[in-house]
């Protein structure tokens, strides 16, 4: 590969690590063409980029960013993609469902809200993050909760009164 193609292929991976705010390395050794092919469509409908790379050029797309990924650099070995999702949980959780009963494709490593996780043993915890829509979905319902006990109380509370004077009525 001449040095003039391995400079674009680092600036296209520098500007990937900008526009997507997640990413994570998979191990992907083993993969035949066929299941590579079905791994990339099943990430095409999830909205997740997947890029096969030499480590070396993302390693030292990893060294222009601004971002501090030098916990990741162990992780660069064997074949790599990269997923980058702008959920961050989104490709954690489509690892967890191809690589059912398989080794493969395998966490290496992960940068998911500003975090740097290593290993396959953080599979779990990625696909337990959630992503922002979830968290405002669960802000709204704790904030509608308190809001609806109130209301319910209100109304519950006129059928109290209304029972209460009827008996004062009757006890007259």
């Amino acid at each position: 590969m001449k040095k003039e193609d391995k400079g674009l292929i680092i600036e296209q991976l520098g500007q990937k690590l900008q526009d997507f705010p997640h990413f994570y390395l998979v191990d992907v050794t083993g993969l035949n063409a066929e299941a590579t092919s079905s791994l990339r469509r099943k990430c095409f409908k999830a909205d997740i980029k997947m890029v096969v790379v030499k480590n070396t050029l993302l390693q030292k797309a990893f060294e222009k960013s601004d971002t501090d990924y030098s916990g990741l650099y162990g992780s660069l070995k064997g074949t790599t993609a990269v997923f980058f999702a702008n959920v961050a949980n989104a490709p954690a959780r489509l690892i967890k469902e191809v690589g059912k009963g398989k080794e493969i494709p395998a966490l290496k490593a992960a940068y998911a809200e500003e975090e740097i996780y290593v290993g396959a043993e953080n599979l779990e915890a990625l696909c337990a993050l959630k992503s922002k829509n979830e968290l405002i979905a669960d802000v709204v319902a704790l904030l509608q909760s308190p809001i609806k006990n109130v209301v319910s109380g209100l109304t519950a509370g006129n059928k109290i009164h209304g029972l209460l004077d009827a008996i004062a009525e009757r006890n007259k």
